[in-house]
């Protein structure tokens, strides 16, 4: 990855509330987390965008149309850069496997040992780098970012993924 411009950062994000269609306050917090890290420390630089001269900072709105994740980019002042379309198929199984890990998690949190809790965080925390990978490699020459930012963005997709 490239140096960053201080500028080549997401300033605002958005969920689309309608793709959401379920969601605790365990889910809630995490949403709530992960949003606020992002914005505090990032690192998202849209190719295209940055060739035609924007260099942020951006707003992003995620959103799941159809079964694809849409990343719509624009300027701070809501001007639109484009959308980048992900295909999800090679994401359903970290983001079931996330989930699975989170609710063991969650309910660890309430009742096992310390020792436990350590086992089962590990194994989260490695799904979420391995999919944070996996982000960064499907976004290659779309958007250059950091592993950091990466595993904020892909808990928001898991988010938007929730039935409940």
């Amino acid at each position: 990855m490239s140096d960053f411009k201080p500028t080549w950062r997401i300033a605002h994000i958005t969920l689309d509330e309608d793709t959401i269609l379920w969601r605790n306050a365990d889910v809630e917090q995490e949403r709530r987390v992960a949003i606020y890290d992002l914005i505090e420390e990032n690192a998202f630089k849209p190719i295209r965008a940055v060739e035609a001269g924007h260099n942020g900072p951006y707003n992003l709105a995620l959103s799941v149309p159809e079964g694809r994740l849409a990343l719509a980019i624009s300027t701070e002042d809501e001007q639109p850069l484009e959308t980048l379309l992900l295909g999800l198929a090679r994401f359903r199984r970290p983001i079931r496997e996330y989930f699975a890990i989170c609710d063991s998690y969650y309910q660890a949190i309430r009742k096992a040992t310390a020792q436990e809790i350590e086992t089962i965080d590990m194994a989260r925390r490695a799904i979420h780098n391995d999919a944070a990978a996996l982000l960064i490699e499907r976004l290659e020459g779309k958007v250059e970012t950091d592993h950091s930012t990466a595993r904020r963005l892909f808990t928001l997709i898991c988010v938007l993924h929730i039935k409940g």
